[in-house]
């Protein structure tokens, strides 16, 4: 029986979850949890990758003296972000944190050489002032020595997968992220390298899920049990990892990979880049094995995360079902926001931005703890209200029913304020759809299972799901909410 081991980095945690298949189910144990605490400094806000690559470590000594070893590993992280490597194999520098607020600025100088429309004609990818192309011009204008002495430049999991096999590639899925990959041919633009004074070497070579990477470095492998572990490139953006595992019976689903960020949108065989997807800036990245899903970015539980961590900071130390029984409480309707307005994207007091949001629109300012969560869920199942909405748009297809996978399942009210307020069913689950979608693709690569649909089958008989049913209470008031809610993200 083959032992998978998932890497799965999130923006607050990391976890190592080993998976194996038996009698037609996947059966899954947590062996190392983590967590990842980017450090601000005078300089910047950045990510602890050492840090990160000790508790990978940890995670693969667990499996060889507790579970009998490990035969693959695959890493997923978030997106956009990474670090340059010299010639000595070594990291040149920290890797920033994505929420960093240096690129800001550095937007209209990209779209001054490229405009915003030939850019996203080339790599389908929603203009996000994170993207990894306002990042390296921010490095070209403020460090250049970095970009001239670089080696190489890697994305978080492939600097992870590196620093364990020495091998350096550029995995489809999260290079689909950097706005510089031409989404068409599914390889880096020499275009967009040439006009921005990025050579071509810079980048390793672009890889497909599936790809087995290489075995551990002999000094990694002696570290970790000698387990002979060989990494394999999983699809290593957490996104097109979750998305891999949702237990959908048919192609034409609707998904929301529900966790810091809502990911929403549909799987296709080929980029859709047109008028009206640049104009509801829809996104085109790379999904698992041959697909492309088109989503929308959407503010997720982050408004959540951080409104706890204010809570917190001010002395109360909120649980989640606390707060979820608070916001039943609260008043329906009263304070909806544009859950991706800028003013949410860094870190900081949510509650008093939430509240400065409704002042500024004329609203009843949300003053408990109750009134700005309810906030965020009632406006959170408004934005996916417009999203399946402009989806059916641009496809000509009715969607039925929304399947969310990830964290975000966990939260029933979130979930029963979805159905309610999109009027379609909600299929919630599984909740470690990442690490299930990461384990799924060293599977294949195994030749344990054949494809995503048969892994699809497999998660079908392995883990509960749960259906909400639209129940059409409140439909007037959830009606007039999207009529505000419209104004407000004109």
């Amino acid at each position: 029986m083959k032992k998978y081991l998932a890497i799965d980095l999130g923006a607050s945690s990391g976890r190592g979850i080993l998976g194996k298949i038996e009698d037609g189910k996947l059966n899954l144990k947590e062996v190392h949890r983590f967590s990842n605490d980017p450090v601000e400094t005078e300089s910047g806000f950045f990510w602890d990758t050492l840090r990160l690559l000790f508790e990978i470590k940890a995670a693969i000594l667990k499996c060889s003296l507790e579970e009998g070893g490990v035969d693959t590993i695959g890493i997923d992280t978030w997106g956009v972000d990474y670090a340059y490597i010299d010639k000595t194999g070594a990291m040149m520098a920290p890797s920033y944190q994505y929420r960093d607020a240096r690129t800001t600025p550095m937007m209209d100088k990209v779209y001054a050489r490229v405009p915003y429309s030939e850019l996203y004609k080339i790599t389908g990818i929603e203009s996000m002032s994170f993207n990894t192309i306002f990042q390296i011009a921010d490095d070209i204008e403020r460090r250049p020595w970095l970009c001239e002495n670089a080696d190489k430049l890697l994305l978080t999991p492939d600097l992870l997968g590196y620093l364990l096999t020495g091998k350096a590639v550029s995995e489809y899925t999260i290079a689909s992220t950097t706005a510089l990959m031409d989404a068409e041919k599914k390889e880096f633009s020499k275009e967009l390298f040439s006009e921005f004074d990025i050579e071509e070497e810079l980048f390793a070579p672009v890889v497909m899920p599936g790809n087995v990477l290489g075995k551990l470095t002999e000094k990694i492998d002696g570290e970790t049990g000698h387990s002979g572990a060989v990494v394999v490139n999983v699809g290593s953006h957490d996104t097109s990892s979750a998305i891999a595992a949702v237990p959908a019976t048919d192609d034409g689903f609707l998904f929301i990979s529900s966790g810091t960020w809502s990911l929403m949108g549909i799987e296709s065989d080929k980029p859709v880049i047109n008028d009206i997807t640049r104009k509801y800036s829809f996104t085109n990245e790379g999904g698992t094995f041959d697909k492309i899903n088109i989503m929308k970015n959407i503010m997720g539980l982050w408004l959540i995360q951080e409104s706890r961590r204010q809570w917190k900071r001010e002395g109360h130390n909120y649980s989640f079902d606390e707060m979820s029984d608070a916001a039943l409480k609260a008043e329906p309707f009263a304070s909806i926001i544009n859950p991706d307005d800028p003013m949410f994207n860094s870190a900081g007091d949510m509650p008093g931005k939430i509240r400065e949001f409704c002042k500024k629109t004329g609203q009843k300012v949300p003053e408990s703890m109750g009134a700005v969560v309810r906030s965020i869920f009632e406006s959170l199942a408004l934005r996916y209200r417009w999203t399946a909405e402009k989806l059916e748009e641009l496809t000509g297809k009715k969607y039925n029913t929304i399947n969310i996978v990830g964290g975000g399942t966990k939260d029933e009210l979130l979930c029963r304020f979805t159905a309610n307020g999109t009027g379609r069913r909600v299929v919630a689950g599984p909740v470690e759809a990442t690490a299930i979608g990461n384990i799924m693709a060293q599977a294949i690569a195994a030749g344990e299972i054949s494809s995503v649909e048969e892994g699809r089958a497999i998660v079908r008989n392995s883990f509960e799901t749960k259906t909400y049913e639209p129940d059409g209470e409140n439909r007037e008031g959830w009606d007039a909410a999207y009529s505000r809610f419209l104004e407000f993200i004109k």
